[in-house]
Protein backbone atom coordinates (compact mmCIF):
# COMPACT_ATOMS: atom_id res chain seq x y z
CA UNK A 1 0.00 0.00 0.00
CA UNK A 2 1.30 3.45 -0.92
CA UNK A 3 1.43 5.30 2.37
CA UNK A 4 2.75 8.67 3.48
CA UNK A 5 5.78 8.12 5.69
CA UNK A 6 5.87 4.37 5.13
CA UNK A 7 9.00 2.79 6.58
CA UNK A 8 8.88 -0.29 4.38
CA UNK A 9 12.03 0.74 2.49
CA UNK A 10 13.80 1.65 5.75
CA UNK A 11 13.16 -1.51 7.76
CA UNK A 12 16.74 -2.78 7.48
CA UNK A 13 18.10 0.61 8.58
CA UNK A 14 15.67 0.76 11.52
CA UNK A 15 16.39 -2.81 12.63
CA UNK A 16 20.17 -2.47 12.38
CA UNK A 17 20.12 0.83 14.25
CA UNK A 18 17.89 -0.44 17.05
CA UNK A 19 19.92 -3.60 17.56
CA UNK A 20 23.07 -1.52 17.91
CA UNK A 21 21.55 0.17 20.96
CA UNK A 22 19.33 -2.27 22.86
CA UNK A 23 20.43 -5.13 25.10
CA UNK A 24 19.43 -8.76 24.70
CA UNK A 25 16.73 -8.68 27.38
CA UNK A 26 14.06 -6.94 25.32
CA UNK A 27 10.89 -8.79 24.42
CA UNK A 28 8.16 -6.12 24.10
CA UNK A 29 8.19 -3.72 21.14
CA UNK A 30 5.71 -0.81 21.12
CA UNK A 31 4.78 0.71 17.75
CA UNK A 32 2.67 3.66 18.84
CA UNK A 33 2.02 5.40 15.51
CA UNK A 34 1.56 2.13 13.68
CA UNK A 35 0.20 3.21 10.29
CA UNK A 36 0.02 0.18 8.00
CA UNK A 37 1.92 -1.95 10.52
CA UNK A 38 5.14 -2.31 8.52
CA UNK A 39 7.50 -1.77 11.47
CA UNK A 40 5.44 -3.71 14.00
CA UNK A 41 5.06 -6.63 11.58
CA UNK A 42 8.81 -6.67 10.97
CA UNK A 43 9.63 -6.93 14.65
CA UNK A 44 6.81 -9.42 15.23
CA UNK A 45 8.67 -11.68 12.78
CA UNK A 46 11.77 -11.19 14.95
CA UNK A 47 9.94 -12.75 17.90
CA UNK A 48 8.86 -9.67 19.85
CA UNK A 49 5.52 -9.18 21.52
CA UNK A 50 4.06 -6.13 19.76
CA UNK A 51 1.88 -3.39 21.22
CA UNK A 52 0.48 -1.28 18.38
CA UNK A 53 -1.66 1.86 18.31
CA UNK A 54 -2.91 4.35 15.75
CA UNK A 55 -5.50 7.10 15.63
CA UNK A 56 -7.11 5.95 12.37
CA UNK A 57 -9.60 3.07 12.36
CA UNK A 58 -8.42 1.65 9.02
CA UNK A 59 -4.94 1.48 10.55
CA UNK A 60 -6.39 -0.35 13.54
CA UNK A 61 -7.96 -2.88 11.17
CA UNK A 62 -4.65 -3.49 9.39
CA UNK A 63 -2.76 -3.87 12.66
CA UNK A 64 -5.50 -5.93 14.28
CA UNK A 65 -4.77 -8.46 11.55
CA UNK A 66 -1.03 -8.13 10.96
CA UNK A 67 -0.17 -7.78 14.64
CA UNK A 68 -3.16 -9.20 16.50
CA UNK A 69 -3.66 -12.38 14.45
CA UNK A 70 -0.97 -14.92 15.23
CA UNK A 71 -2.68 -18.31 14.73
CA UNK A 72 -3.96 -19.95 11.55
CA UNK A 73 -7.57 -19.10 10.63
CA UNK A 74 -9.88 -22.08 10.10
CA UNK A 75 -13.13 -20.41 8.94
CA UNK A 76 -14.96 -23.36 10.43
CA UNK A 77 -18.40 -21.74 10.49
CA UNK A 78 -18.19 -20.61 6.86
CA UNK A 79 -18.38 -24.19 5.54
CA UNK A 80 -22.15 -23.74 5.62
CA UNK A 81 -21.76 -21.12 2.86
CA UNK A 82 -18.58 -22.45 1.22
CA UNK A 83 -18.88 -26.29 1.56
CA UNK A 84 -15.51 -27.00 -0.06
CA UNK A 85 -13.73 -25.35 2.90
CA UNK A 86 -14.10 -28.53 4.94
CA UNK A 87 -11.90 -30.36 2.43
CA UNK A 88 -9.20 -27.69 2.30
CA UNK A 89 -5.96 -27.81 4.27
CA UNK A 90 -6.01 -25.28 7.10
CA UNK A 91 -3.38 -23.06 5.47
CA UNK A 92 -5.37 -22.90 2.21
CA UNK A 93 -8.73 -21.86 3.64
CA UNK A 94 -7.85 -18.15 3.65
CA UNK A 95 -7.18 -18.35 -0.07
CA UNK A 96 -10.43 -20.23 -0.71
CA UNK A 97 -12.50 -17.63 1.15
CA UNK A 98 -10.95 -14.80 -0.88
CA UNK A 99 -11.62 -16.74 -4.08
CA UNK A 100 -15.27 -17.05 -3.07
CA UNK A 101 -15.50 -13.31 -2.44
CA UNK A 102 -13.97 -12.69 -5.85
CA UNK A 103 -16.80 -14.70 -7.44
CA UNK A 104 -19.76 -12.70 -6.09
CA UNK A 105 -21.59 -10.13 -8.20
CA UNK A 106 -21.13 -6.42 -7.59
CA UNK A 107 -23.84 -4.27 -6.03
CA UNK A 108 -24.64 -0.56 -5.95
CA UNK A 109 -23.67 0.40 -2.41
CA UNK A 110 -22.07 3.37 -0.64
CA UNK A 111 -18.75 3.25 -2.47
CA UNK A 112 -20.35 3.00 -5.92
CA UNK A 113 -22.95 5.67 -5.16
CA UNK A 114 -20.44 8.20 -3.84
CA UNK A 115 -16.99 7.46 -5.26
CA UNK A 116 -17.63 6.12 -8.78
CA UNK A 117 -18.63 8.12 -11.82
CA UNK A 118 -21.78 6.14 -12.57
CA UNK A 119 -23.18 6.42 -9.07
CA UNK A 120 -22.01 9.81 -7.86
CA UNK A 121 -23.10 11.77 -10.93
CA UNK A 122 -26.69 11.72 -9.65
CA UNK A 123 -25.51 13.43 -6.44
CA UNK A 124 -24.24 16.47 -8.34
CA UNK A 125 -20.59 15.71 -7.46
CA UNK A 126 -19.20 13.26 -9.99
CA UNK A 127 -16.28 11.42 -8.41
CA UNK A 128 -14.07 8.79 -9.97
CA UNK A 129 -11.98 7.17 -7.25
CA UNK A 130 -12.77 3.72 -8.66
CA UNK A 131 -14.21 2.33 -11.85
CA UNK A 132 -17.94 1.60 -11.65
CA UNK A 133 -17.29 -2.14 -11.69
CA UNK A 134 -14.70 -2.01 -8.93
CA UNK A 135 -16.82 0.26 -6.77
CA UNK A 136 -19.70 -2.22 -6.97
CA UNK A 137 -17.37 -5.15 -6.34
CA UNK A 138 -15.94 -3.39 -3.28
CA UNK A 139 -19.47 -2.79 -1.96
CA UNK A 140 -20.57 -6.37 -2.52
CA UNK A 141 -17.50 -7.87 -0.86
CA UNK A 142 -17.62 -5.48 2.09
CA UNK A 143 -21.32 -6.16 2.64
CA UNK A 144 -20.75 -9.91 2.48
CA UNK A 145 -17.98 -9.72 5.10
CA UNK A 146 -20.21 -7.63 7.38
CA UNK A 147 -23.11 -10.05 6.98
CA UNK A 148 -20.87 -12.97 7.85
CA UNK A 149 -19.71 -11.18 10.97
CA UNK A 150 -23.24 -10.22 12.07
CA UNK A 151 -24.45 -13.82 11.61
CA UNK A 152 -21.37 -15.21 13.39
CA UNK A 153 -20.16 -17.14 10.37
CA UNK A 154 -16.71 -15.70 11.05
CA UNK A 155 -14.70 -14.84 14.17
CA UNK A 156 -13.19 -11.46 15.02
CA UNK A 157 -9.80 -12.68 13.82
CA UNK A 158 -11.25 -13.85 10.50
CA UNK A 159 -13.21 -10.61 10.11
CA UNK A 160 -10.13 -8.40 10.45
CA UNK A 161 -8.17 -10.63 8.07
CA UNK A 162 -10.89 -10.25 5.42
CA UNK A 163 -11.33 -6.49 5.81
CA UNK A 164 -7.55 -6.06 5.71
CA UNK A 165 -7.39 -8.14 2.51
CA UNK A 166 -10.06 -5.92 0.95
CA UNK A 167 -8.40 -2.65 2.04
CA UNK A 168 -5.00 -3.65 0.70
CA UNK A 169 -6.41 -5.02 -2.54
CA UNK A 170 -8.81 -2.18 -3.36
CA UNK A 171 -6.03 0.36 -2.81
CA UNK A 172 -4.17 -1.13 -5.79
CA UNK A 173 -7.12 -0.29 -8.07
CA UNK A 174 -7.77 3.25 -6.83
CA UNK A 175 -7.82 5.99 -9.45
CA UNK A 176 -5.52 8.31 -7.52
CA UNK A 177 -1.93 9.53 -7.63
CA UNK A 178 -1.40 7.76 -4.28
CA UNK A 179 -3.48 9.30 -1.51
CA UNK A 180 -7.24 9.89 -1.48
CA UNK A 181 -7.14 13.66 -1.21
CA UNK A 182 -8.12 13.81 -4.90
CA UNK A 183 -8.99 11.51 -7.80
CA UNK A 184 -7.73 11.50 -11.38
CA UNK A 185 -9.91 12.87 -14.18
CA UNK A 186 -9.42 9.78 -16.33
CA UNK A 187 -9.21 6.17 -15.22
CA UNK A 188 -5.59 5.12 -15.18
CA UNK A 189 -4.63 1.70 -16.47
CA UNK A 190 -4.47 -0.07 -13.10
CA UNK A 191 -7.84 1.38 -12.11
CA UNK A 192 -9.42 -0.19 -15.21
CA UNK A 193 -8.43 -3.70 -14.14
CA UNK A 194 -11.00 -5.86 -12.37
CA UNK A 195 -10.70 -5.80 -8.59
CA UNK A 196 -9.34 -9.09 -7.25
CA UNK A 197 -9.01 -9.67 -3.52
CA UNK A 198 -5.71 -11.25 -2.53
CA UNK A 199 -5.30 -12.72 0.96
CA UNK A 200 -3.25 -10.61 3.34
CA UNK A 201 -0.12 -12.15 4.81
CA UNK A 202 -0.61 -13.95 8.12
CA UNK A 203 2.31 -13.79 10.57
CA UNK A 204 2.12 -16.78 12.88
CA UNK A 205 3.94 -16.91 16.21
CA UNK A 206 3.35 -17.91 19.83
CA UNK A 207 2.94 -14.48 21.45
CA UNK A 208 -0.20 -12.58 22.36
CA UNK A 209 -0.09 -9.05 21.00
CA UNK A 210 -2.05 -5.88 21.79
CA UNK A 211 -3.62 -3.49 19.26
CA UNK A 212 -5.36 -0.21 20.11
CA UNK A 213 -7.06 2.63 18.27
CA UNK A 214 -6.91 6.12 19.73
CA UNK A 215 -4.89 9.18 20.67
CA UNK A 216 -1.61 7.81 22.01
CA UNK A 217 -1.09 10.75 24.37
CA UNK A 218 -4.30 9.75 26.14
CA UNK A 219 -3.46 6.04 26.21
CA UNK A 220 0.29 5.91 26.75
CA UNK A 221 0.21 5.76 30.55
CA UNK A 222 -1.48 2.35 30.26
CA UNK A 223 1.27 1.01 27.98
CA UNK A 224 4.76 -0.16 28.86
CA UNK A 225 7.42 -2.03 26.94
CA UNK A 226 11.15 -2.53 26.52
CA UNK A 227 11.42 -0.71 23.19
CA UNK A 228 9.13 2.15 22.17
CA UNK A 229 9.21 3.16 18.51
CA UNK A 230 7.58 6.46 17.55
CA UNK A 231 6.78 7.52 13.99
CA UNK A 232 4.39 10.47 14.32
CA UNK A 233 3.18 12.64 11.43
CA UNK A 234 5.94 15.02 10.35
CA UNK A 235 3.98 17.85 8.76
CA UNK A 236 0.56 19.48 8.43
CA UNK A 237 -0.95 16.66 6.33
CA UNK A 238 -3.75 14.98 8.27
CA UNK A 239 -3.90 11.25 7.57
CA UNK A 240 -7.67 11.25 8.11
CA UNK A 241 -8.17 13.51 5.08
CA UNK A 242 -5.68 11.70 2.88
CA UNK A 243 -7.10 8.22 3.54
CA UNK A 244 -10.77 8.99 4.17
CA UNK A 245 -12.07 6.40 1.71
CA UNK A 246 -10.07 3.62 3.37
CA UNK A 247 -11.61 4.75 6.66
CA UNK A 248 -15.07 4.50 5.14
CA UNK A 249 -14.45 1.06 3.64
CA UNK A 250 -13.06 -0.13 6.98
CA UNK A 251 -16.01 1.17 9.00
CA UNK A 252 -18.62 0.88 6.23
CA UNK A 253 -20.79 3.21 8.26
CA UNK A 254 -22.47 5.28 5.49
CA UNK A 255 -21.10 8.60 6.79
CA UNK A 256 -22.27 12.06 5.85
CA UNK A 257 -19.77 13.30 3.26
CA UNK A 258 -19.17 16.64 1.63
CA UNK A 259 -17.26 18.51 -1.05
CA UNK A 260 -15.75 17.55 -4.37
CA UNK A 261 -13.79 14.65 -2.85
CA UNK A 262 -16.58 13.26 -0.67
CA UNK A 263 -14.67 13.82 2.53
CA UNK A 264 -16.07 12.39 5.76
CA UNK A 265 -15.88 14.42 8.96
CA UNK A 266 -12.69 13.83 10.92
CA UNK A 267 -12.73 16.39 13.73
CA UNK A 268 -12.03 13.72 16.36
CA UNK A 269 -9.15 12.30 14.30
CA UNK A 270 -7.08 15.43 13.84
CA UNK A 271 -3.55 14.90 15.12
CA UNK A 272 -1.82 17.61 17.13
CA UNK A 273 1.44 16.32 15.66
CA UNK A 274 0.33 18.01 12.42
CA UNK A 275 0.03 21.41 14.10
CA UNK A 276 3.06 23.71 14.11
CA UNK A 277 1.84 25.47 17.25
CA UNK A 278 0.96 22.28 19.18
CA UNK A 279 3.46 19.65 18.10
CA UNK A 280 6.30 20.43 20.52
CA UNK A 281 4.05 20.59 23.57
CA UNK A 282 2.31 17.39 22.51
CA UNK A 283 5.61 15.59 21.97
CA UNK A 284 6.94 16.68 25.38
CA UNK A 285 3.74 15.38 26.99
CA UNK A 286 4.12 12.00 25.28
CA UNK A 287 7.78 11.56 26.17
CA UNK A 288 7.10 12.46 29.82
CA UNK A 289 4.57 9.62 30.09
CA UNK A 290 6.45 6.84 28.28
CA UNK A 291 7.46 3.75 30.26
CA UNK A 292 10.29 2.02 28.42
CA UNK A 293 13.97 1.10 28.52
CA UNK A 294 14.62 2.55 25.07
CA UNK A 295 12.82 5.19 23.01
CA UNK A 296 13.32 5.53 19.25
CA UNK A 297 11.86 8.32 17.13
CA UNK A 298 11.72 8.36 13.33
CA UNK A 299 11.58 11.92 12.03
CA UNK A 300 12.86 13.56 8.88
CA UNK A 301 14.59 16.82 8.03
CA UNK A 302 11.37 18.45 6.79
CA UNK A 303 9.34 17.90 9.96
CA UNK A 304 7.59 20.49 12.13
CA UNK A 305 9.77 19.59 15.10
CA UNK A 306 13.30 20.96 14.88
CA UNK A 307 16.25 18.61 15.25
CA UNK A 308 17.63 20.58 18.20
CA UNK A 309 14.27 20.51 19.97
CA UNK A 310 14.05 16.73 19.63
CA UNK A 311 17.59 16.29 20.94
CA UNK A 312 16.91 18.59 23.89
CA UNK A 313 13.66 16.83 24.84
CA UNK A 314 15.03 13.29 24.57
CA UNK A 315 18.33 14.10 26.28
CA UNK A 316 16.44 14.87 29.47
CA UNK A 317 15.38 11.21 29.64
CA UNK A 318 18.82 9.61 29.42
CA UNK A 319 21.68 8.91 27.03
CA UNK A 320 20.81 10.39 23.62
CA UNK A 321 22.04 9.41 20.16
CA UNK A 322 20.96 9.52 16.53
CA UNK A 323 21.28 7.52 13.30
CA UNK A 324 20.37 8.88 9.88
CA UNK A 325 19.74 7.69 6.34
CA UNK A 326 19.12 9.61 3.10
CA UNK A 327 16.36 8.29 0.84
CA UNK A 328 14.03 9.34 -1.98
CA UNK A 329 11.10 11.40 -0.71
CA UNK A 330 7.46 10.31 -0.96
CA UNK A 331 5.67 12.09 -3.82
CA UNK A 332 1.91 11.81 -4.05
CA UNK A 333 1.70 13.93 -7.20
CA UNK A 334 3.79 14.79 -10.24
CA UNK A 335 6.90 16.97 -9.75
CA UNK A 336 5.60 19.56 -12.24
CA UNK A 337 2.44 19.99 -10.15
CA UNK A 338 4.13 20.71 -6.88
CA UNK A 339 7.38 22.27 -5.66
CA UNK A 340 9.57 20.11 -3.46
CA UNK A 341 12.33 21.80 -1.52
CA UNK A 342 14.46 18.64 -1.49
CA UNK A 343 14.64 15.76 -3.98
CA UNK A 344 15.81 13.49 -1.17
CA UNK A 345 14.85 13.27 2.47
CA UNK A 346 17.07 12.57 5.47
CA UNK A 347 15.44 10.16 7.89
CA UNK A 348 16.70 10.53 11.43
CA UNK A 349 16.28 7.78 13.99
CA UNK A 350 16.72 9.53 17.32
CA UNK A 351 17.09 7.35 20.39
CA UNK A 352 17.49 7.57 24.12
CA UNK A 353 18.60 4.95 26.61
CA UNK A 354 16.21 5.86 29.42
CA UNK A 355 17.63 6.58 32.86
CA UNK A 356 16.57 3.94 35.38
Amino acid sequence: MNYIGSKLSLLEFIENSIFQVVDGNCSVFCDLFAGTGAVGSHFKKKGFKIIANDLQYYSYVLNRHYIGNHNELDFQNLSEIIPELQYKALSLRRIAVCEYLNSIEGTEGFIYNNYCSGGSVSCGEERQYFSDENGMRCDAIRQEIEMWMNKEYITDDEYFFLVTSLLESVDKYANTASVYGAFLKKLKRTAQNRLIIKPAELIINDRNHEVYCGDINSRVEKISGDIVYLDPPYNHRQYAANYHILETIAKYDNPIIYGKTGLRGYKDQKSLYCSKTEVKKTFVDLISKLKAKYIFLSYNNEGLLLFDDIREILSKCGEYGCFYREYNRFKADRPENRYFKYAKTVEYLHYVIVNT
